[in-house]
């Protein structure tokens, strides 16, 4: 069953590129990266990104990578995809944007979870090489991972929207959720340079039934503000991962990048996370981490952080450094208009 729908989707993956590329508005981007920690893991991975407008307000979208580092388990590099070393498809969708009446887009394919701040770009691409600890998919919460097959629909207002999504699990990665549904709603506004959502989730537990019985249930809120170049952002959620424990954590991040620091952009992140069952198997881990991201050359971009975790640490060591270094190349295949 897994195999024909890996088939499926990369079949899909396919069409989308190919339909991409003869799109009136069409580009490919492809990311290569590399990387070391003072864990003893090096990894490398790339990832291959195309995004087309077949038609007016018809947007097309597909990527698939590809990663490998030398140890598992850890969260370090593991910002938005997987390493366990096979190809993965991570979106392969069609969105219609537009519309009257309040309804503004429509997603039906291979998305990630709209829970929270979870597109690629909230994690992948700002300089963090760990993900957040509430999604680390090995800590009872969520996972960068994971991944839904469904129909995702977004309507409301300029300030307000309410997006509703009903699909199934469509993971990549460790934890991977059992088969059955998902449903996603998240509600956002914007407080002048301030933007709050606050989202629910209801869906399989990644656990074994015979271990984790019943449906796991998030429930979270976010903020995003930025001011002069300082971007305040975050998330708290709380919920259980099965029926009995229960799970809470969050994150602040500060972001730095003003006019004066040029290629330079500064990070800092505080977060814990509370896992709460029987004391045997209870988790709670706190980390604070100082990072920075500088771009060397055009596409090429160097990140490099300290990350020091207190608790049951996802880190092999209290204290870690981490490195990577990212090359993007982007080609616009966009086709004149008759």
């Amino acid at each position: 069953m897994t195999a024909m729908r890996d088939l499926a989707v990369a079949t899909a993956l396919l069409a989308l590129t190919c339909a991409a590329a003869r799109a009136q508005t069409a580009a490919v981007e492809v990311t290569q990266s590399a990387g070391g920690s003072t864990e003893s893991i090096v990894f490398a991975g790339a990832q291959v990104r195309a995004l087309g407008e077949l038609a007016k307000g018809v947007r097309l979208v597909a990527e698939a990578s590809w990663g490998r580092r030398t140890r598992t388990p850890s969260d370090v590099f593991g910002t938005a995809y997987p390493y366990g070393g096979r190809i993965d498809v991570i979106e392969a969708y069609a969105e219609w944007v537009g519309g009257r009446g309040g309804l503004r887009a429509i997603r039906a394919g291979r998305y990630r979870t709209p829970f929270g701040l979870s597109s690629a770009s909230d994690h992948a691409y700002l300089g963090f090489l760990r993900p957040p600890l509430v999604r680390y998919g090995e800590y009872y919460a969520l996972s960068a991972g994971y991944l839904e097959h469904g129909v995702d629909v977004l309507a409301g207002a300029s300030r307000v929207s309410l997006e509703l999504s009903a699909s199934r699990p469509a993971d990549v990665g460790d934890a991977i959720r059992r088969s059955g549904t998902t449903t996603a709603a998240r509600v956002e506004a914007t407080f002048g340079p301030a933007i709050v959502g606050a989202s629910r989730v209801d869906t399989t537990p990644y656990l074994p039934e015979s271990f984790a019985r019943g449906r796991a249930r998030y429930t979270g809120v976010d903020l995003r503000a930025m001011v002069r170049g300082v971007q305040v952002r975050g998330e708290w959620l709380d919920g259980q991962p099965f029926d009995g424990p229960t799970t809470a954590g969050g994150y602040l991040d500060l972001i730095v990048h003003t006019r004066r620091m040029n290629r330079v952009t500064a990070l800092a992140r505080i977060e814990t996370l509370d896992y709460d069952t029987a004391s045997r198997f209870a988790l709670r881990t706190q980390r604070a981490t100082a990072a920075a991201r500088v771009r060397l050359w055009q596409g090429l971009a160097l990140s490099a952080g300290v990350a020091g975790q207190q608790g049951q640490r996802t880190q092999r060591r209290s204290t870690a450094f981490d490195v990577g270094i990212t090359w993007t190349l982007r080609r616009d295949l966009s086709q004149p208009t008759p």
